[in-house]
């Protein structure tokens, strides 16, 4: 995985923190005496993975008064190698990682001027500074020499004024540093460089002492990277199309002998087992698979008897699954983790519905970007999720490099979303457990909403997710555990970078979780309002999505959800109400823009995804995605087919250009947004652009006519 990139996690950075001992503090003058570095994988100091060096500096004696400082004197240094001896170990030793020092403005001078003398390239690495990062963390501290910035945060300084020494506080003082750099909007590599930029003042002092700029600009530092080119087809295809069905079941007590006849019957190299096989429901988690190889083995330790044996003796359980809606690469990924060639396919209830086999994929390969989603499934604790999350900028951008569409980008996302959110709640589990809590008092779902529910997803996220339990007051027992676990599922997802939901749409406040009945009073009550204030992010939880737990809980409340509001053509219309499609274009076909941006969200695709929305909820369109709530609605009322058609086009423009403009920002250090750059969009893309902002222009009569079709 590449974590040097700019939309790179400091979370989950790899990097190597180095620091020099040298002659003096000119470094226009001064010889490095001591070289030394450690390294960061994925956020944190790899014990044993250090380099440190003492050096002779030839033709120079090192001065009293440095010796004093860092205790290095001639003699210490008498026999030591020199710089262009050691130089290409270090190098090697930094690869290709980013580089991380505490004033390191000056150690890059150093460094670069010994390069220089000896002859040698010099090749800039990509820079981070703690001093720098400090300042931006904590503008009001008094001074931010190491000491200072140790002190301040806590942390153990390690043979001071040693390179080593010096290096691993470094280190600590930049982890320590992370959550406070967050809380400050800065999350990646990128955001952290622009930010160093902004302290001009500082840069000036920095560039006087004739530092090397400790930063560059995101842009210029990521210019010379390339994309792997992968096999999209993981990414384009969902488990569904390719799974074999109906899988074939077994019953538990058969015989490994009947087993053994059946797999030759029906031409497979695996069956599923239940003890309830016959009746055609069977949850995953109760089943269990066998396998030619497990027969072979039953054989290989009991002999003949094995024959005899029930298959439950033999079997792996429970059976490993994927969901039939997820995509191909889903399910390459929990092959390779878990070492299997076959896995169960599964509906949102967790039915198993289909069969897939390593045989089923051997035609599709991909890049290491295969293994997001099983390492977000695989994830122990939120440091382990981030570092799984960190790849989605880059995936995102190999897709696109790719040929993909931003609606295919957004299911990407939005799956991956889910299942963060969903390794949230095993996480949050395990520390409820940890703290006392015990376990869940009822079985629950977890649920995604809004734009993560219907697959749409994009990369400038925060949280919307909420709670079904199975019984439970409000302020009782149950919701007390469960708003518990709610506030640690939110944490876990912001520190991770999903930020909290602004609106507090969030399974951790009350009016986002609840009880089956309670959930049921509230959709009640939610038809009766009479005022669009009464209804603020109610609409988004009709396109809820389970994503842990107990899925046939999400399944019932949506459908009730559904059923109440079927009909209701108020209710729809108070959705919509406060609607309004702003003039994004001017007279002469021209862009109204801020800063040289426009907001496509608030520009129209807000209000598409509401409509279509509405309209789904009126006729009872139990669809998610935005492009087919639209086309059902087309086979149910009679309306202008090149009306619905255009806004389902116009939504693809949107999400085509939005997702470009996110991937490019990212890299930049600009938090991404949903306004894009009309200046940078080449002349088809602003075609397409004028096509998609009049196409929304008629939602407001389109929305009204539908509404109260009959």
């Amino acid at each position: 995985m590449d974590r040097t990139a700019g939309g790179a996690l400091l979370l989950s950075l790899d990097a190597v923190v180095i620091d020099t001992e040298t002659t003096g503090l000119d470094p226009r003058k001064a010889r490095v005496i001591e070289l030394a570095g450690v390294r960061l994988s994925a956020g944190k100091p790899v014990a044993g993975e250090s380099f440190r060096q003492l050096l002779r500096p030839a033709g120079q004696s090192i001065p009293a008064e440095t010796t004093r400082i860092h205790g290095i004197d001639d003699a210490m240094v008498d026999g030591s190698p020199l710089f262009a001896d050691v130089w290409p170990g270090f190098r090697s030793f930094l690869g290709q990682a980013p580089v991380i020092g505490h004033a390191v403005g000056f150690d890059l001078a150093v460094l670069k001027r010994e390069c220089d003398l000896a002859g040698l390239p010099w090749i800039r690495p990509r820079t981070l500074d703690t001093r720098q990062l400090a300042q931006i963390a904590a503008p009001e501290l008094a001074g931010y020499s190491l000491d200072e910035l140790a002190a301040w945060l806590g942390v153990d300084v390690v043979d001071r004024h040693s390179a080593l020494g010096d290096a691993i506080t470094a280190a600590r003082v930049f982890v320590a540093l992370v959550p406070k750099l967050r809380d400050h909007g800065i999350r990646t590599i990128a955001e952290a460089e622009r930010a160093c930029l902004a302290l001009t003042s500082v840069l000036d002092d920095e560039a006087r002492a004739g530092w090397i700029q400790a930063v560059e600009a995101p842009e210029r530092a990521d210019a010379e990277r390339t994309l792997k080119r992968f096999d999209s087809y993981a990414y384009r295809h969902r488990n569904r199309d390719i799974m074999r069905m109906p899988p074939v079941f077994v019953a538990s007590d058969i015989s490994v002998h009947d087993v053994l006849a059946r797999l030759a019957s029906e031409r497979t190299s695996a069956l599923y087992v239940a003890p309830n096989a016959a009746s055609g429901d069977v949850k995953a988690a109760e089943a269990g698979i066998v396998t030619e190889r497990d027969v072979l083995r039953a054989i290989a330790r009991f002999g003949a008897a094995a024959l005899e044996l029930p298959v439950r003796q033999i079997m792996s359980q429970p059976l490993a699954a994927v969901s039939a809606d997820a995509f191909v690469y889903r399910a390459i990924g929990r092959m390779n983790r878990l070492k299997t060639r076959h896995l169960g396919v599964v509906d949102e209830t967790g039915g198993v519905i289909g069969a897939l086999s390593a045989r089923d994929l051997l035609r599709l390969r991909a890049g290491e970007a295969i293994s997001l989603g099983d390492e977000i499934d695989d994830a122990a604790d939120a440091h382990a999720l981030a570092v799984a999350w960190a790849k989605l900028p880059r995936v995102a951008e190999s897709l696109m490099a790719e040929g993909l569409s931003g609606r295919d980008i957004a299911e990407v996302i939005s799956h991956e979303l889910g299942a963060l959110t969903g390794q949230a709640a095993v996480i949050a589990e395990r520390i409820m457990r940890e703290d006392g809590r015990g376990e869940p008092p009822c079985p629950y779902a977890l649920l995604v909403l809004g734009s993560a529910g219907r697959g749409e997803s994009l990369l400038a996220l925060d949280q919307d997710n909420a709670l079904i339990f199975a019984q439970g007051e409000p302020e009782g027992e149950e919701d007390r555990w469960f708003a518990a676990f709610g506030t640690h599922v939110a944490d876990i997802l912001h520190e991770v970078g999903v930020p909290y939901c602004r609106g507090g749409v969030m399974a951790k406040n009350a009016p986002w979780r609840g009880s089956v009945a309670t959930w049921q009073d509230r959709i009640d009550k939610w038809i009766m309002r009479s005022r669009p204030a009464d209804l603020l992010s109610v609409d988004i939880f009709f396109d809820l999505r389970a994503v842990h737990g107990d899925g046939s809980l999400a399944v019932a409340v949506r459908r009730a959800a559904f059923a109440a509001a079927k009909g209701q053509t108020a209710f729809a219309k108070l959705l919509v109400e406060d609607i309004r499609i702003p003039a994004s274009l001017k007279l002469l076909g021209g862009f109204r823009t801020v800063a040289g941006r426009i907001d496509l969200k608030a520009a129209g695709l807000f209000g598409l995804v509401a409509a279509a929305r509405a309209l789904a909820i009126r006729y009872h369109v139990m669809e998610r995605r935005t492009p087919s709530r639209l086309a059902a609605v087309k086979t149910l009322v009679k309306v202008s087919a090149s009306d619905l058609d255009a806004l389902a086009d116009a939504q693809g423009v949107f999400l085509d250009l939005i997702v470009s403009q996110q991937i490019e920002d990212i890299a930049h250090g600009i938090p991404p947004s949903n306004a894009v750059a009309v200046k940078r969009l080449p002349p088809r893309d602003r075609d397409r652009l004028r096509g998609a902002l009049r196409a929304v222009t008629i939602i407001d009569e389109l929305i009204r006519d539908l509404l109260f079709a009959d």
